[in-house]
């Protein structure tokens, strides 16, 4: 629909709003009858109410009809209307604005009918339709440049060659090649997409122009096709340039089916888009750069070589990328002297660039507020806590049989971690609550890992099920603090058997397909029959049920450095790695000793 249509069909409206309270009017209105008239009921008998405004009469008649009139000298009737037992009531002209309202709503109908009429029309010229993108001259002008940019290195390297295409495009054009017309940075939240648009403005010496999706998007249809219409043109006549569109799925969602009419604003502002992406003359040189966390909703057109030639995905960084990040972030605060990057890159694994920066600020803060005058690995390592773990709860009461059962909960939990073949270290074991938990036992991959091994998982399994087998051996009773931990058992023995197909009573087969971007949210089909399903559901629960059966007995073996490890905890609240080492050694000299005891009294 057209901004005329669209204006038209507003007058037309606001005609069918007047002829409706003119038609509403003259139902509601009574019928005027003249004062001789009225004196006349009046003196039959034949008036039961009136109401007074000043001069003017409005009542009922003892068939129940209305009517209004005009009395001259309202006091000279009051003898007459009581002596008829006539019901009166009363008010003041002044406090009556209703027929003032009444006379002027017609009006104030039409003016806002041609305002808004007038505004569709001149939505182009005024700004209204215009795209909301700003032109950095020189681009510079944000202030970082891929030197601020790392731990993406791939990515980075496929937009330096768009910069050095848009600065010396001979260099390709001589080859036969072309300048790509579209780039689609997809990734998770927090991965860099934005920063690296912002780099490329700091690089390229031509103008860049930036958006987001959801400014092209308004209450009126068109608005959005012409916002991009306008942004091409204006791009065009500063060619060579570069568009950036942030978050793009908001506008290149998948078109429906179901829409035959074309109507949607949405699917007009994506038809516009479409249309000028692929419309550029051989010698304009306009690329687009877009980013979305989404990529699985974008429709299959936008997707194509012609508009977005290269699809960069920029994945969660690598423990060398996460030091890089840190050295970049780094440089902008006070560090001590000592400070391990390496180590606390490998304490961070799935941490997001967005994350590091965050965590880096936060262990700022947390150097402020202890007055210091450097920012130190303590401050890192608290700053890692809050933002994972949650706040300390200091001022929280816990009782001290609750507090036990959460030491030997934990305890559970780490030397099931420690004894276990492929399985993460342990890192760090606290009773201390933070946010929801009572305590926690993090475990730290000595690398990065990209594949798992069923060995790995079955092990995982066994390590969430560690703290109920521990309470029930030294208590004999369970609690509500492993929910927690069965979720996430549950979940991993699900994957493996249905997703990774690792079960040998299920076989090779994935029952389990998600479909979601990077941010999640699909979900899975079932495409199997009900006695699969079943023999799903068995095995999940007899998988489960083994590795607690295993793990109970692996604890009840160790039952001493339960304890040990246990009473350190009761008595120091956080255990660390380095003191679960030492509390492990002291466990097995002890254990080495009773077998020489034992032996010697063997052999006596």
């Amino acid at each position: 629909m057209s901004q005329i249509q669209t204006g038209l069909l507003v007058l037309f409206l606001t005609f069918l709003g007047v002829v409706g309270y003119n038609v509403y009017l003259n139902e509601t209105t009574p019928e005027e009858i003249s004062y001789t008239d009225f004196m006349e009921q009046l003196q039959k008998g034949e008036i039961k109410t009136v109401h007074l405004r000043g001069g003017s009469v409005k009542g009922e008649d003892s068939i129940n009809r209305s009517f209004s009139s005009y009395i001259p000298d309202v006091a000279s009737i009051m003898p007459l209307l009581k002596e008829k037992s006539v019901l009166i009531t009363a008010e003041k002209d002044s406090e009556s604005m209703g027929g003032f309202l009444k006379s002027m709503l017609p009006v104030l109908l039409i003016l806002g009918g041609y305002l808004i009429f007038s505004r569709m029309q001149q939505a182009g010229k005024s700004g209204f339709g215009k795209s909301k993108s700003s032109s950095f001259l020189p681009s510079s002008d944000t202030g970082l440049t891929f030197e601020d940019v790392a731990g993406i290195s791939e990515a980075r390297t496929e937009l330096v060659e768009i910069v050095e295409s848009l600065k010396h495009p001979e260099k390709f054009s001589k080859l036969g090649g072309y300048i790509p017309k579209g780039v689609l940075l997809q990734g998770p939240p927090g991965t860099g997409k934005t920063l690296l648009a912002k780099a490329i403005a700091g690089e390229a010496s031509v103008p860049f122009y930036s958006i987001g999706g959801s400014d092209f998007v308004e209450m009126f249809v068109g608005v959005g096709a012409s916002r991009v219409r306008e942004l091409f043109t204006e791009a065009k006549k500063n060619s060579p340039c570069i568009i950036f569109i942030d978050e793009i799925d908001a506008i290149g969602g998948k078109r429906s089916g179901g829409n035959a009419t074309g109507s949607d604003e949405r699917e007009q502002t994506l038809n516009a888009l479409l249309v000028e992406m692929d419309g550029f003359d051989s010698n304009e040189t306009v690329i687009i750069i877009a980013a979305t966390n989404r990529p699985d909703i974008l429709d299959p057109a936008l997707l194509r070589p012609g508009r977005f030639d290269r699809q960069v995905t920029i994945t969660l960084p690598d423990v060398k990328g996460r030091r890089k990040i840190l050295e970049v972030h780094a440089k902008k605060i006070v560090m001590a002297s000592g400070v391990n990057l390496s180590e606390i890159a490998r304490s961070i694994p799935g941490f997001s660039g967005a994350e590091i920066a965050n965590l880096v600020n936060e262990a700022a803060l947390m150097a402020a507020r202890h007055n210091k005058t450097a920012v130190d690995l303590q401050d890192f390592e608290e700053a890692k806590d809050k933002i994972s773990l949650g706040l300390e709860r200091k001022s929280a009461v816990i009782d001290e049989k609750v507090r036990r059962v959460t030491a030997y909960h934990e305890a559970g939990h780490a030397i099931t971690a420690t004894l276990l073949e492929e399985t993460d270290p342990v890192h760090k074991i606290t009773i201390i609550p933070r946010g929801r938990a009572l305590g926690l036992t993090q475990q730290l991959p000595l690398d990065d890992r990209y594949t798992y091994s069923r060995e790995y998982l079955v092990n995982r399994i066994k390590i969430l099920m560690a703290g109920r087998a521990a309470e029930e051996i030294v208590f004999g009773h369970q609690t509500t603090g492993a929910s927690n931990d069965i979720l996430s058992a549950t979940e991993i023995a699900s994957r493996l058997v249905c997703e990774f197909g690792m079960s040998q009573v299920i076989g090779p087969v994935a029952y389990m397909q998600e479909q979601g971007g990077f941010l999640g949210g699909g979900s899975a089909a079932k495409a199997y029959s009900e006695k699969t399903a079943e023999n799903i559901d068995n095995e999940i629960k007899r998988l489960i049920e083994q590795c607690y059966r295993e793990t109970k007995e692996l604890l009840s073996e160790n039952n001493k450095f339960l304890h040990k490890l246990a009473e350190a905890l009761l008595v120091n609240e956080t255990v660390d790695a380095e003191e679960m080492d030492i509390v492990h050694h002291c466990y097995i000299n002890e254990k080495n000793i009773e077998k020489k005891l034992l032996n010697k009294q063997r052999e006596e």
